[in-house]
């Protein structure tokens, strides 16, 4: 097992040991009510002040509730899908996170609000998130999507189903979850590691499905996918101590192979969520940094791998 003592810096480990204070020991055994309420919680109390100058309008897309973050006249559009295993999160969850890609960025960026697991197991998550992009493009044309963790998932799949289709200029995933082998590398390596463990990754595909996941879908699994070409320029960056984080490199070596344009990087000794981290701890901090950067590259058309 990998010492996370000395891997996690001290700002990491403080910012582990405060997301681990909102929850009870008992929280996994808790209804999927309650275990909403204590996510919400924690991201409340991470939440930051939107940026001077950012402003907001809540609307639907495609059918999903979204908020648009704009700042002035902006060339190009940012649809951005949350984290949270496809069970928690929402428009709340990541709302600061957003609205400082648009600060950074000078981009409009569109936060879906797709429908989550249990109550609407997949495709339904997926469905929303590619309606949400439709709609959005149908107005605004070019677009590049976004998203941490779960949301890291749905962009990735929202690209795959949509090549060809709406004109995307690039794709940033943060520790997305792309459905690598569970059984091998990272997943073993670091199935305990701070913040998200194997079994938590395996809990979240049983809820998102309603059992177990299927073999061969890429809607639901990206690396499932048997053609990698023609995908949008992408940016995928990931946690060290996470068991996700082979699915990253994996993706990279997928696109390059089919001879698209795909850069990864692995922070080290960052975990999974840190951006929540991104004010509190040094590494998160240049990490948001290179993730805006990638995005505002991929608007100028100017990202290189």
């Amino acid at each position: 097992m990998p010492d996370y003592a000395s891997l996690c810096d001290a700002e990491t480990w403080a910012f582990i040991r405060r997301t681990e204070s909102f929850y009870p020991p008992d929280t996994a055994s808790r209804s999927i009510a309650d275990q909403r309420a204590v996510y919400d919680a924690m991201c409340a109390a991470f939440h930051r002040a939107r940026p001077a100058g950012v402003t907001t309008l809540d609307r639907s897309f495609g059918g999903a509730p979204c908020r648009v973050y704009s700042r002035g006249e902006a060339a190009l559009t940012v649809l951005y899908l949350h984290g949270g295993g496809f069970v928690v999160g929402g428009l709340e969850s990541h709302d600061d996170v957003c609205a400082e890609i648009c600060a950074a960025t000078g981009l409009r960026v569109v936060s879906v609000d797709y429908r989550l697991a249990p109550e609407h197991v997949h495709p339904a998550a997926f469905e929303d998130a590619l309606a949400a992009a439709r709609a959005v493009a149908a107005e605004v044309g070019a677009l590049i999507l976004a998203g941490d963790s779960a949301g890291g998932s749905l962009a990735a799949s929202v690209a795959h189903a949509a090549r060809g289709e709406l004109d995307l200029r690039g794709v940033v995933l943060v520790y997305p979850e792309l459905g690598g082998d569970p059984d091998r590398g990272s997943y073993l390596t670091h199935a305990e590691a701070p913040m998200l463990s194997r079994e938590d990754v395996l809990f979240y595909a049983r809820t998102r499905h309603g059992g177990e996941p299927p073999v061969a879908d890429p809607t639901a699994e990206v690396l499932k996918d048997s053609d990698f070409s023609g995908l949008p320029p992408t940016f995928i960056v990931t946690a060290e101590c996470d068991p996700l984080s082979d699915d990253g490199r994996e993706y990279r070596d997928r696109i390059v192979a089919a001879g698209g344009v795909a850069r990864w990087i692995q922070e080290p000794g960052l975990v999974h969520g840190y951006l929540r981290a991104r004010h509190d701890v040094g590494r998160a901090r240049e990490s948001f940094a290179r993730i805006v950067a990638a995005i505002s590259d991929m608007a100028k058309g100017d990202f290189h791998a």
